[in-house]
């Protein structure tokens, strides 16, 4: 196993009604800005629990930050900070309003330029403004680390962004909270957990059995509840698997030790950018080209996958690798989710070359665990995805 190091501050208040204890991890001197995307959580009763917990505080609100955190309504949100003297963030939403949050967190501090240059710098945030989280949807396990991914619609981008002064510091899980969660998004938080998991797993075995272990259970836990979760919602032991999966996938634990990928996701960011698609859904997209494309590479660690979480016994070394990728094709149908570009767009001709020269202008000349990923076999990957 690699040297590593490990700490994760992020409070974690995990079960049934527990929304109620707000109340107790917020400063009471604290002026809050309680954050929420399209407005969901007033429809399906989290507002009003959240309203309910936050009575004795002075709380601003500020609503609308959309499925991929958009950095131009986030600048909105900035000048209410601002003009509000905020002191303490509360994001109640998903993954975008979550890693919105972190970024506000940043840039609330932020003494540069202009906040853009958090994301184009590469600038780590080693103190930002406190914050905490309710969570209403699975997925991204933002909740518990200190990475964050924005987008911006005039320049088509989506980059990331993070540092040690991002983790939220307390961040409330109800597994109650999935009942009412649409079936389309509920697919794409099993798919975003599930490959969170692939990018920190399948690279090449150095020997890190619990390591293994660890993401081999998280990935036989999700294929588990999947179907479960999908026909009923309301079924709190799948629903509280699920909900903590997603957590464990991106809390740091897993990646620790191990070699990591996330070549994945930096084309699969791309996409989204240029098309609007779904993030789940371009991981899906991306994950079996990518696999097959760097078989060699990776078919020691995908015939274990496929023997450990598949149950595939039969075959070489070979055999049980590819037959590993089609079962997680097959995984993702089931699902619901499409795995080719075509199948999101007619217009995608040119698209492999623009990531490629997007990656090559921006100097992520070496993607990938070996770092041997240059842009034009990037350029080979989105190809054979369409």
């Amino acid at each position: 196993m690699n040297n590593f190091e490990f700490k994760n501050p992020t409070k974690i208040i995990f079960g049934k009604d527990t929304i109620e204890k707000l109340e107790n991890e917020i400063p009471k001197d604290a002026k809050v800005l309680l954050l929420y995307g399209g407005g969901s959580i007033k429809k399906n009763g989290i507002y009003d629990q959240v309203k309910t917990a936050l009575a004795s505080l002075e709380v601003v609100e500020f609503g609308g930050i959309p499925a991929n955190p958009e950095y131009a309504v986030l600048l909105e949100a900035l000048k209410v900070i601002k003009e509000e003297n905020i002191t303490y963030l509360l994001a109640v939403g998903g993954g975008s309003v979550i890693d919105g949050t972190k970024f506000l967190s940043a840039a609330a501090l932020y003494e540069g330029e202009t906040p853009w240059d958090i994301l184009t710098k590469n600038i780590r945030t080693e103190k930002g403004m406190p914050f905490g989280t309710v969570l209403t949807l699975p997925a991204t396990g933002s909740e518990m680390n200190s990475g964050s991914v924005i987008t911006r619609a005039e320049t088509k981008e989506k980059l990331a962004m993070g540092g040690p002064g991002l983790f939220p510091e307390f961040s409330i899980l109800d597994p109650q909270v999935i009942a009412s969660i649409p079936e389309r998004q509920l697919a794409n938080g099993l798919t975003d957990a599930f490959t969170h998991v692939l990018e920190q797993y399948m690279t090449y075995p150095i020997g890190a059995l619990l390591q293994d272990r660890f993401a081999e259970s998280i990935l036989q836990t999700l294929i588990e509840v999947a179907p479960k979760v999908l026909k009923d919602p309301t079924d709190y032991k799948a629903a509280s698997d699920f909900m903590w999966s997603c957590t464990m996938a991106l809390n740091g634990l897993i990646q620790k030790g191990v070699p990591t990928d996330w070549a994945v996701h930096a084309m699969g960011h791309e996409l989204t950018a240029l098309f609007g698609i779904d993030h789940a859904r371009t991981l899906a997209v991306i994950a079996p080209s990518h696999y097959k494309f760097n078989f060699e590479a990776k078919k020691e660690k995908l015939a274990q996958y496929g023997q450990r979480v598949w149950n595939i016994t039969e075959g070489s070394t070979d055999d049980k690798a590819y037959a590993a990728i089609e079962k997680t094709v097959a995984f993702f149908h089931q699902l619901g989710i499409d795995t080719k570009l075509s199948d999101y767009t007619k217009d995608y001709e040119g698209t492999a070359e623009e990531i490629s020269k997007r990656f090559t202008n921006r100097g992520w000349t070496g993607l990938g665990e070996h770092q041997s990923l240059s842009p034009d076999k990037v350029e080979k990957i989105v190809k054979m995805a369409y």
